[in-house]
């Protein structure tokens, strides 16, 4: 039986990249490709404001054809919704089955991308669903995967947290209100090395920066560090 073929919608971060390891154990499927929404005005990834460049880093080191969507800054939600829909009716007719998504246990989240994707006959398909995210927190750690915090909703928690390594340490440092994977949009991250990479990447942080409520750490690749197979 043919293997059914996956995108995955990838932020850039741990929890999308941890989804990728568990896809690829699935025999029944084939990971196909990532796909990115990107903020046209600034070519950084929405929320997690990564650089196009480290995208194409993380897509080099999964060994994946990465395509990304651009979107303006100020982007009504129809226009979202078109766009995604041409790209996934694109997608369905160059064989691909289904599109995988990062998400835990955000319900309306869930509801919403199966809203979008049904009738097209493409499958939504979430391998992380229900996982308490302590534990998950805990098995990704333990499997050497690697994410800096690009972004942080101030609301939440401290500035600081922006550009700081996705640790134990950190999460300990959590008041008891935030998820120990950032579901409820605490911390958004960049991840740089983990099983489903092929490599690690090196990166640095830069600037970081406040606005709009939330701050942003400028995680950029570093070419001045050798690279480490992973």
């Amino acid at each position: 039986m043919a293997k059914k073929k996956v995108l995955i919608s990838w932020s850039s971060g741990k929890d999308c990249a941890w989804a990728l390891h568990l896809l690829r154990r699935r025999p029944e499927l084939e990971v196909a490709g990532l796909f990115t929404t990107v903020n046209e005005n600034y070519d950084r990834v929405f929320m997690h404001d990564t650089r196009r460049e480290l995208l194409a880093r993380q897509a080099a080191a999964a060994g994946l054809p990465l395509q990304t969507i651009g979107l303006p800054d100020v982007c009504p939600n129809e226009q979202y919704e078109a766009a995604l829909g041409r790209f996934v009716a694109a997608s369905l007719a160059a064989g691909i089955g289904a599109v995988a998504f990062g998400d835990i246990f955000l319900t309306d989240l869930r509801a919403y991308r199966e809203r979008q994707l049904a009738g097209t006959g493409m499958e939504a398909l979430f391998p992380l669903w229900g996982l308490d995210t302590a534990a998950l927190a805990e098995e990704m750690l333990a499997a050497g995967v690697s994410a800096l915090i690009t972004s942080v909703d101030l609301k939440k928690l401290p500035a600081d947290f922006a550009g700081r390594l996705w640790s134990r340490e950190l999460i300990a440092a959590f008041p008891p209100s935030c998820d120990p994977c950032g579901e409820n949009g605490e911390i958004h991250t960049v991840v740089v090395g983990g099983p489903m990479f092929q490599r690690s990447i090196p990166v640095r942080t830069g600037e970081i920066v406040v606005r709009d409520g939330f701050a942003y750490a400028d995680v950029l690749p570093d070419d001045d560090v050798p690279v480490i197979p992973g």
